[in-house]
This record gives structure tokens, sequence and C-alpha cells, in this order.
């Protein structure tokens, strides 16, 4: 049974790094709901908590202060087990592309199928050279990392996250080590994939050349949402 609701909702949002007098507030009553099948970018300077606030959503860091809802289950307080299960339906895209330098590009992307429970494993080989296709890399399924450019190895990560059909996929300037084209061709199959798949993306980025693409452009400054092209 489908998830009602938004895919992500998030409320009165605050967050701090360090202790004592160290501590610092990043994330400042935040309040953002994204509907599912969207592209939503989050925009902003340096050090604005774009990141902070994608990691959040994510699961990846604790809710400390606020709510975040991600597919109908509270992150806040949320016991272990529930984080596992809902990492298992998230794809994750960071400027780091983090491939086993050991296995091929099609090896590193069936890896993003193993954390999916359940599945005939049968058909990985196929599910990850179709999804390199589609990212340009057809002629690469067979070349350890060490033969790729920074580029092609950054597609094959996006590929890992993308190939198990996430529900939603959580991308830190993934084009960042892409040259316009390639660029242009992740964001929109991450649009196809949302109109045909229902897949939601939620994009940091200074990418001007794909703001075009977006659904939904939020802007944060200093921990805080100053813009957003989808209010109202």
């Amino acid at each position: 049974m489908p998830d009602a609701g938004p895919a992500i909702a998030v409320a009165g949002l605050n967050h701090w790094f360090g202790r004592g007098e160290a501590k610092k507030q990043a994330i400042f009553d935040v309040d953002l709901k994204v509907a599912r099948g969207s592209l939503t970018v989050l925009m902003g300077p340096s050090g604005s908590g774009k990141t902070t606030l994608l990691t959040l959503m994510g699961c990846l860091r604790k809710v400390q202060d606020g709510s975040v809802r991600l597919l109908g289950q509270e992150l806040a307080h949320a016991p272990e087990p529930r984080l596992v299960a809902l990492r298992r339906r998230l794809g994750f895209i960071f400027q780091a592309h983090n491939l086993h330098e050991s296995l091929t590009a099609r090896q590193n992307v069936q890896m993003g199928l193993q954390v999916r429970p359940g599945r005939d494993r049968a058909g990985d080989s196929t599910a990850a050279a179709h999804m390199l296709g589609l990212l340009g890399l057809s002629d690469r399924l067979d070349y350890l990392p060490a033969n790729l450019s920074g580029g092609q190895k950054q597609r094959v990560a996006i590929a890992r996250a993308l190939v198990g059909n996430p529900d939603v996929v959580f991308a830190d300037e993934p084009t960042a080590a892409l040259d316009r084209d390639s660029g242009l061709n992740v964001v929109q199959l991450l649009k196809r994939l949302g109109k045909a798949r229902g897949t939601t993306t939620v994009m940091v980025t200074h990418d001007n050349r794909i703001l075009e693409l977006a659904d939904r452009i939020v802007t944060l400054e200093d921990g805080r949402i100053v813009g957003d092209s989808g209010a109202g």
C-alpha cells in the first residue's frame, strides 16, 4: 500500500553542531514539504545548511529538534531498525564517488541492488548494464575505476544509486564532476524517473545549468529558507 502524503515533510527543524561554548546552530526552524515524484533543488552559498538539511532528510544524521517525516515515517527518535529499512528505499549520490577499486563498473552498480531485500539476483547484472547504458557507459561495463575518468566514475556512482529504483534520491552536487551534456543527461534521467516511477529527488547544487529542469528551487542562507519557488 503506497504511503500517503508528501515524500518528505519537515516541520520546526533545528540542528546544532558541537557542544558547550563551541555549539553552533546550523539549521533554524525549517519547514518544508516535498511532493512525490518531484525534483527539488536546494541552493545557497557555502555554509548555508544545504547539505546538513539534505542529510537530516535522508536519515544520515539524527533529528535533534523538530520533525522530519520521510515516506510517511517519523525520523525523530526513530529506532535504528526503522532507519535502516528506510535507507534501503533511498538512493544517495555524493561528490565523492566512493567506488570499490577492485570491482568493475558493472559490479559496482550491482552493489546498489544488494541492499534490496528479497530480490532475484539473477537479473542484477542485466539491470546494472541497463542503467549504465542510460548514462552513456555501455562501452565501460567491465572497466575498473582506475581506467575511468572522473566524470565516468561519477556516472557509475549515479547508476549505483538509481539501479534499485529508490523511492527518494538525495544528491549532493551530483553534476560537479560532469561536463555540461553529461550533467544535463543525469538530471533529465532523474526527471524521467520522477514521471515514470514517482521517484522523488532532492538535489544540492551550485550548477545554474540545470535549474530550468527543477520543479522547485529552495534557497537557504545561514540555515534558513529565504526563497522557495514552490511556495504559495
